[in-house]
């Protein structure tokens, strides 16, 4: 594992490197690991950027550590430095209208998945062993999937979000990418020491449903689900209404969280995402809250079929797009993806991706999600059914 030269860093990845940048502040179960910390997280003596520069030219250095960097210092790892991100979290594609797209490891012609895109190309790179993301409405789990990484999203408010930039704190939750199950474990151990580690898992199960929501991935995961013994259900789920309402949710505490700094700064983000804050603008109050009803009722629907059991469905609704892919195609495989990540935002529930066997030459994610509270558990059933899966864990 090892940390670019200064001279050799890549600056679509990194914002700040160091050997380290930050020291491990005790030994511990993390020591040896190094983390590509996403530029949200507060990491003391340096500004947070958000991937947006003109953002960065005018915040002041932090004076401590987000909690959950601090945390990941006491177990024993090294920040090896400050990962990009998307503009303000706001995306799932992986670029950056200042710094660039990096490119995905796993296939250079693809986009590398956002918004945790720099933790996560590090991470694939082996320039780190742990990529510390976000996650509101996939942020985690798209990267992952689309780099053939493990990554959770983690329970809503299970971790102390203290020294996180917000986009959307309904659905804002901490996780973290790594490149084998063992390290995705490692970390939940860390973060989670102070809990008692939740009981086993029930049962499998599978919506056929879901699944053809995602036409490239179905076979995958119905052939995983039958190799694990799943059972069918039926969520019922109304994909783009509940997506419809979430987005609604999502875009209107983004503009309540950076509404006045983006109207203060015109052009100061590239144009996807400013038409994202730009509609985000025009949500009202009584629509947000009407969407938060109708969320309130598919987030019983989701917890009621999850039970205490874990449901698999496709990480992604298909294989990362070309890089050159035009606009409309990019929205249209981001609004796809969508429909199928934000369930698990929707009901505040932790949520796996494991790498699959590549299909067509390209990487596949399962997602497993779960109860809530069941992080380590989920983590420790997904690595026993990798054998299976994949052959390895």
């Amino acid at each position: 594992m090892s940390a670019p030269a200064r001279d050799e860093v890549d600056t679509t990845v990194w914002r700040e490197v160091g050997a380290p940048l930050v020291a491990a502040t005790a030994t511990g179960p993390l020591t040896g690991h190094t983390v590509a910390v996403k530029d949200l997280f507060a990491v003391a003596g340096h500004a947070r950027g958000a991937g947006v520069g003109d953002y960065l030219a005018e915040r002041a250095p932090e004076p401590r550590h987000a909690t959950v960097v601090a945390v990941l210092l006491a177990a024993g790892a090294d920040v090896t430095g400050i990962a990009t991100t998307d503009e303000f979290a706001y995306s799932i594609t992986g670029g950056n209208g200042r710094t660039g797209m990096p490119v995905n490891p796993a296939v250079p012609q693809r986009v590398p998945g956002g918004s945790s895109s720099g933790p996560a190309v590090a991470v694939a790179r082996g320039e780190a062993s742990i990529g510390l993301g976000t996650d509101t409405a996939g942020s985690i789990r798209v990267p992952g999937a689309y780099q053939g990484l493990w990554g959770i999203r983690t329970t809503h408010g299970s971790l102390d979000t203290t020294g996180l930039l917000p986009l959307a704190p309904s659905f804002d939750t901490i996780g973290w990418l790594a490149r084998d199950a063992a390290t995705l474990a490692a970390v939940a151990d860390a973060v989670y020491a102070a809990r008692p580690a939740a009981a086993d898992t029930g049962r499998l199960v599978v919506d056929p449903a879901l699944c053809a929501a995602a036409p490239s991935s179905a076979e995958q995961c119905l052939w995983a689900a039958r190799e694990l013994g799943a059972v069918p259900v039926a969520l019922g789920a109304e994909l783009d209404r509940w997506f419809g309402a979430f987005r609604t949710v999502q875009a209107y505490e983004a503009w309540a969280a950076h509404g006045d700094w983006i109207v203060a700064h015109p052009g100061a983000l590239e144009p996807e995402v400013a038409d994202r804050f730009g509609w985000a603008a025009t949500v009202t109050a009584e629509g947000a809250a009407a969407a938060r009803n109708l969320l309130a009722r598919a987030s019983a629907r989701i917890t009621d079929v999850v039970g205490d059991g874990v449901l698999l469905l496709p990480t992604t609704a298909g294989p990362p797009p070309y890089r050159d892919a035009d606009a409309r195609t990019r929205d249209a495989a981001r609004t796809a993806t969508l429909r199928l990540t934000c369930l698990a935002a929707i009901a505040g529930l932790p949520a796996v991706t494991v790498p699959l066997p590549r299909r067509d030459g390209l990487p596949v994610g399962l997602c497993l999600l779960g109860a809530a509270h069941t992080d380590r558990a989920l983590i420790g059933l997904a690595a026993r059914c990798a054998p299976a899966l994949t052959g390895s864990a």
